[in-house]
């Protein structure tokens, strides 16, 4: 328990380039975990954390990698401790990626995570992505520290990063610290609760110089620490009591009421720096393991249990039965590398562990601590611990138990979102078949959001994901990693199918062959599924048994559900799968001896068929949210050509380097090959990014061109 109080399980997320993984390397650099700061771009071999040869190449993480570190703190002069002192916290550290195509790196991060640094670039504040991890962060309840990097670039400004944490995101953020210049000028910050001035020197910014506050800026520290100290107050009314009293609050109680107010998401401390000079990384890992919930103190997971209806809540305790999840998984050349967070007991090398999907029984052969792509092996690991299982085969999500007699539980799922985009690959030949079909089977293992069916009409190999970049990694790392030669078709957008309106059903399977046949009635409704009605945020279909009297038996109700289910692949206007539809089963017949599993499931199917047909069937498009950051004589030029591809333009704000930030709703079928002309338009200097917001309504003339398209190409091949 003392060794679990000093963990603490973190992710670092943020708007693609916002500087996690340079913050990353820091963290590793001060915990001497590596001896020389390497850079995500430029020469040398590359950040630590971004292991694969194409990350280091674009410059940006694709993976999410995982590492461990000890920080032991630093003393009142500013000095790192050393192991030893008392005052060492193990963090386990996830680096996921800022790119949206990749957001399922963060989702699975994020769930099994107790805590995680949000990362902003000073000068843009809050991004578009920022919003999306947000999102996240607040869907698995995770305690958040903000840092605003990027102090050292022009136009960094910390007052608006806090304005736009609070306007955007709607967080209660407090700044922490106060720079100490700004820009090219930018020296150091100023601690609000020890009221000194740090500074970074040393070629690595590894000496902390701590000094008193500048003449200049005292007056606008003790203002910011009035806010500060109001803003912490709300969580201890003690503190707020001696506030008004005008009494002296101490540290530890300024810490206290930091840590309540993070830990119930209801508090988020800024602080301030910049990890590519090397500044401000110290205190925020002092943060880290001050504020930051361990998994004694985060919000207990929970686990779902087929023998009841309550979760059972999962207790941080190595001597409690095991539970533990794979939360990720890649395939290497030893075998599988599966990566767990051990909620509950302990795994040890050598010994029997359960999986509850496939409620087979499996040994664990190696254990490992992983360090970005470098492993050390161990013996064992415990509840709160974050590591990896090698050689053993499960998909990502799997729940691992202890004992048979717990294959029951199961630990909640995550969210994975739909995929938008897709496109065709063929091998250019036989001998490279074999090696394409290797390398999809293992991408399809791996990534949730990563899609790879075969075209029943063509037989060719269809591969969808959630973007071009995500499509076009998948396919280099075909060619790089398996030698492979693919032709790739043209990307295709996932339309989706739905019904706008209410229609009953009342459908009788009958068939006689000789001896025992086939008999089934089902009747009911269907209806569109509203966003407020659905369980979860990725619910596409509904089932809901109102059958009374047992006019179908309870026996062949399941069959029912699956025969309705069965239809969702294909919708009636374009063969696109449906979406948004629950059924509602009221009544029907049965045959005492006719009456089986397959009949009912063939009446449910042939039913369904004809309801949706009959409830206004919607061909409805993936919407994408783009924000253009363009120059502002470039402004009238990008919203007039985002309006010409359909967009909804939902506002410009101008930050304070003349740069216009343009908010828009597009179809994605109109932003292919937009990275092109918008670097035509603006000579280069206007850049963007996109992720998927929703499915609506096609227009008219849009879904009567892709059903006539969809219809001559089926015939086409016929």
């Amino acid at each position: 328990m003392k060794l679990l109080a000093k963990t603490r399980n973190i992710g670092i997320s943020a708007h693609i380039d916002s500087g996690k993984t340079t913050l990353t390397e820091r963290i590793l650099f001060y915990c001497d975990k590596i001896h020389k700061i390497e850079e995500v771009r430029g020469g040398g071999s590359g950040a630590k954390m971004d292991h694969m040869e194409l990350e280091r190449e674009k410059g940006i993480t694709i993976t999410s990698a995982a590492t461990t570190v000890n920080w032991y703190g630093m003393n009142d002069k500013g000095i790192t401790l050393c192991e030893g002192d008392g005052k060492d916290v193990k963090i386990n550290i996830i680096d996921t990626p800022g790119h949206v195509d990749f957001t399922v790196e963060v989702e699975r991060s994020l769930r099994v995570l107790d805590g995680a640094i949000l990362v902003l670039c000073s000068v843009a504040g809050v991004q578009s992505q920022s919003i999306t991890v947000d999102r996240q962060m607040k869907r698995y309840r995770v305690p958040r520290i903000a840092f605003l990097n990027k102090m050292d670039r022009m136009g960094a400004n910390a007052h608006n990063g806090v304005g736009s944490l609070r306007d955007k995101l709607n967080q209660n953020a407090v700044l922490m610290q106060l720079p100490i210049g700004a820009e090219d000028q930018f020296k150091g910050v100023i601690d609000l609760i020890k009221m000194e001035a740090i500074y970074f020197d040393g070629d690595n910014g590894e000496d902390l110089r701590i000094e008193p506050i500048p003449a200049n800026m005292q007056e606008e520290a003790v203002q910011y620490r009035e806010e500060m100290l109001d803003a912490v107050s709300a969580f201890d009314d003690d503190m707020m009591e001696k506030i008004l009293e005008g009494e002296e609050i101490s540290e530890e109680q300024i810490h206290s009421a930091v840590r309540t107010g993070v830990n119930i998401l209801e508090l988020t401390p800024v602080y301030l720096g910049s990890a590519f000079k090397n500044k401000g990384v110290q205190p925020l890992l002092d943060a880290i393991s001050r504020y930051l919930p361990s998994p004694l103190t985060c919000e207990k997971p929970r686990a779902i249990s087929a023998n009841s209806d309550t979760p059972l809540e999962l207790v941080p305790d190595s001597s409690k039965p095991m539970i533990a999840m794979a939360f990720k998984i890649t395939d290497e050349q030893f075998g599988q590398l599966t990566y767990t967070r051990i909620y509950q007991g302990t795994i040890t090398k050598g010994g029997t562990i359960y999986n509850s999907r496939t409620k087979k029984r499996v040994r664990v052969g190696r254990l490992v601590r992983m360090h970005s792509n470098d492993r050390e092996n161990i013996d064992s690991a415990g509840a709160g611990d974050i590591i990896a299982m090698v050689g053993i085969d499960c998909a990502s999500g799997d729940t691992f138990v202890g004992s048979e007699d717990d294959v029951h539980i199961s630990c909640e799922g995550m969210h994975v979102p739909i995929p938008v985009i897709e496109l065709s690959i063929i091998a250019k030949d036989k001998a490279n078949q074999a090696k394409v079909s290797k390398a999809l089977a293992r991408f399809l293992k791996e990534d949730p959001t990563f899609h790879v069916y075969t075209d029943e009409e063509s037989g060719e190999t269809r591969i969808a994901g959630m973007g071009e970049l995500h499509l076009e990694i998948y396919i280099e790392r075909i060619r790089r990693e398996y030698g492979a030669e693919v032709t790739v078709g043209p990307p295709q957008v996932n339309y989706r199918e739905t019904v706008r309106s209410e229609a009953p059903f009342d459908y009788i399977h009958k068939k006689q062959t000789g001896g025992a046949g086939q008999y089934g009635q089902v009747a009911g409704t269907i209806k569109p599924l509203m966003e407020e009605d659905k369980s979860r945020e990725d619910e596409n279909f509904r089932f809901i048994n109102q059958i009374k009297g047992g006019s179908i038996p309870t026996e062949y109700i399941g069959a029912c559900e699956k025969g309705f289910e069965d239809v969702m692949d294909k919708g009636p206007l374009a063969a696109f799968p449906l979406i948004n539809i629950q059924v509602f089963l009221q009544d029907g017949k049965h045959h005492d001896v006719d009456s089986s599993d397959l009949a009912f499931r063939t009446a449910s199917r042939m039913a369904m068929r004809q309801a949706v047909r009959a409830a206004t069937p919607a061909l409805l498009e993936p919407i994408m949210k783009v924000e253009v950051e363009t120059p502002d004589e470039f402004q009238g030029s990008v919203i007039g050509d985002l309006s010409s591809r359909r967009g909804i333009i939902q506002g410009t704000e101008v930050n304070d380097q003349n740069i216009t930030i343009v908010n828009a709703f597009v179809p994605l079928s109109e932003m292919f090959g937009y990275a092109t002309e918008l670097r035509s338009m603006t000579s280069g200097k206007a850049g963007y990014t996109m992720e998927f917001a929703q499915y609506d309504e096609c227009p008219k003339t849009v879904a009567e061109k892709v059903i006539k398209e969809r219809a001559e190409k089926l015939v086409e091949r016929d």
